[in-house]
This record gives structure tokens, C-alpha cells and sequence, in this order.
């Protein structure tokens, strides 16, 4: 955990005036709206001590180290009411507030159709949805980061990606959907913080090996380009050398990529089916080079949800991470 996470929570409570912080300020600290703040008094009783005439209110330390406390808890994906009664319960002092890792595991229950704040609805998701959800709602940076590479070392890539990731995203992706584009930032910031937990997690690049590499390239029109990166990301992880392209890459561009780099396989990823181009999978597989008697043609594997009930002569679909990551690491020679 880098320095600034483990010191995040103590920043909140340090240097409170004597005569406390009011709301906003106290908002302002543990990065969350001066609403959420309201709510958590109103609602959970997790209100200051401190009054200073008329309705204004003032937080002391101690009522500073709850709420964070309460952030600290409701980041895991425990449910507010139930992260409250633990901020209430095992308050940590002014002097020194708690900064768990994790949280203490709650009571086992069956799971539960649930929302994360905001009524963004994750229905039966794993605890790890969310608590990234509700960091992601909270544009909260430093808990999001934590969650992510929490969620990817004790999953791995692919069922990290597969059971926690993904239902976060399509959730988040419903509700500025419904909501009239209000929460496209959310969606933005996870995407964001989701492709720079793939850079920590895994080692930069894989020597290459003749015949091995994958290219993984989106088609042109197309920059939907997270899905490619968690492929390249598990591909890293068991040393298939990997040439990442990106979105986007116009025709020319991927055919000299090809020819340069002569792979074992090439992943062409398209998000909608108007970006789907048939006539350059159908192309790309049918490129040789190589001596004559023993030329070779890449093996092309088309990816997305573009590409759906679209069957291309000539090269193979595959509709998961995980047959993806398997169908290619079979592909790279030893």
C-alpha cells in the first residue's frame, strides 16, 4: 500500500481547531459531499458533539475520526447502516484514527439485491462491487485504487475482471444511461483508475519470442479499449509477449503492424457493430510472410460485442476474457 493511502485517514483529524470544523470543512477533508456528510448525522447518528449556538454545528477530532471511520468501512462495500454501527461502536481516537486495510468482515448473510449509493443498482454482486462502486460514485481516487488492486490479487485478472469489474462497469453504464448522462464522470473514473490498477499489476512487457507475439488492436472507429487492456494485461502476466496498439488503428496502420511484427495471433476488438469491419478480419487472416514452402498466416480472433451473430470466414470469435486468454496463451510457442 503506497504512503498516501496508509496516510490519507490520518490527514482528516490532524490539525482540527480547537473550536472544531464545520460541515463543508469536514467534507472537504474526507473528499465526500457535504450532503453525504448530513446524511450520515441525520440518518446513522453519527453526528458532531459540538454546538455553537443557534443550529450551526461544529466536529471535534473525535468526530472527525468516525466519519472517517464510516468513509474507511463504506469503502469495502459494507452497507452504510451497518458501517455506521461500526464507526459508532469501535471508535478509534482523535489522537490516532483507525486506518484498517479492510474492514471487519460483517455478519454472513445470503446475498441480497442491494444499492450502492446514489441508486445505482448492482443486484446480486460481490461485496467488492460494492465497495468500488460506491468509491467510484465518491470519486474517491485513493480508495478506488486500493479496491482495485485489492479485487486483482486476491481474484487474479480474469475473475477480477469478470466478477467484479465488469458488473461494476455495466451498472455504472445503466444508471448515467437512465439519468440523463449525469454520471458519465463516474464512468469515466473507474474506466480510468480501473487501467491504471492493470499497469501496477502486472510487469511491463514479456521478451519477445520468434512466432509468439499477440497483436491486440481495436478496429478502426472504435476506442473502447479496456476490455483489450486487462486481455494484454493476463496475456503479460503468463509470458505471451504482447504488441498493444490501442484503439482506433486505421487500416493501414494495422496492416504494417502485422506484417512487421509476423504474430502467432492477431485480436481485433469491436465494441459496436457499425466499427465491425468483416472484409479486415477476413484480410488480415489471409496475410503470409515467410519463405516460400513455409509461409505462415497469423491466427485471427475477433472480440466484442460488435462482432456478435457476425461469423467471419477465416478466423475464430471468442465471447469471454477468460476463453480469450486461453485460446491465445495456446497460440505462443515455448
Amino acid at each position: 500500500m503506497s504512503e498516501r493511502t496508509e496516510n490519507a485517514g490520518r490527514g482528516a483529524v490532524e490539525d482540527v481547531p480547537q473550536g472544531g470544523l464545520t460541515t463543508g470543512e469536514v467534507a472537504r477533508r474526507l473528499g465526500v459531499a457535504p450532503t453525504t456528510v448530513r446524511t450520515w448525522d441525520s440518518r446513522y447518528g453519527l453526528g458532531p458533539e459540538l454546538h455553537t449556538g443557534g443550529r450551526h454545528r461544529r466536529w471535534a477530532p473525535a468526530d472527525v475520526a468516525r466519519l472517517e471511520r464510516m468513509c474507511a468501512l463504506t469503502a469495502t462495500g459494507l452497507a452504510p447502516a451497518e458501517a455506521a454501527r461500526l464507526a459508532r461502536t469501535e471508535e478509534p481516537s482523535a489522537a490516532a484514527p483507525a486506518r484498517p486495510a479492510r474492514a471487519a468482515a460483517p455478519p454472513h448473510r445470503a446475498p441480497a439485491r442491494a444499492r450502492a449509493g446514489s441508486g445505482l443498482s448492482l443486484g446480486d454482486a460481490r461485496q467488492e462491487c460494492k465497495g468500488i462502486a460506491r468509491a467510484a460514485l465518491r470519486l474517491d481516487a485513493t480508495a478506488l485504487e486500493r479496491l482495485l488492486l485489492d479485487a486483482m490479487r486476491e481474484h487474479g485478472l480474469v475473475a477480477a475482471w469478470t466478477e467484479v469489474i465488469v458488473p461494476t462497469l455495466q451498472a455504472v453504464g445503466r444508471k448515467w444511461e437512465s439519468s440523463g448522462e449525469r454520471y458519465v464522470e463516474v464512468e469515466h473514473f473507474l474506466s480510468w483508475h480501473v487501467s491504471g490498477a492493470l499497469r501496477r499489476s502486472t510487469p511491463d512487457s514479456v521478451p519477445d519470442r520468434p512466432g509468439a507475439t499477440t497483436v491486440l488492436a481495436c478496429v478502426p472507429g472504435e476506442n473502447h479499449t479496456l476490455a483489450l487492456e486487462v486481455l494484454a494485461a493476463a496475456l503479460t502476466e503468463r509470458g505471451v509477449p504482447v504488441r498493444m496498439f490501442g484503439g482506433a488503428l486505421p487500416v493501414e496502420s494495422l496492416i504494417a503492424a502485422v506484417r512487421r511484427t509476423g504474430p502467432a495471433a492477431v485480436a481485433l476488438w469491436a465494441q459496436s457493430r457499425s466499427t465491425a469491419s468483416r472484409p479486415l478480419a477476413q484480410h488480415v487472416a489471409a496475410m503470409e510472410w515467410g519463405v516460400r514452402g513455409a509461409r505462415r498466416s497469423p491466427y485471427v480472433l475477433t472480440l466484442g460485442p460488435g462482432w456478435s451473430g457476425r461469423p467471419v470466414p477465416g478466423t475464430a470469435r471468442a465471447t469471454g476474457l477468460a476463453e480469450a486468454v486461453t485460446t491465445l496463451e495456446t497460440l505462443a510457442p515455448r
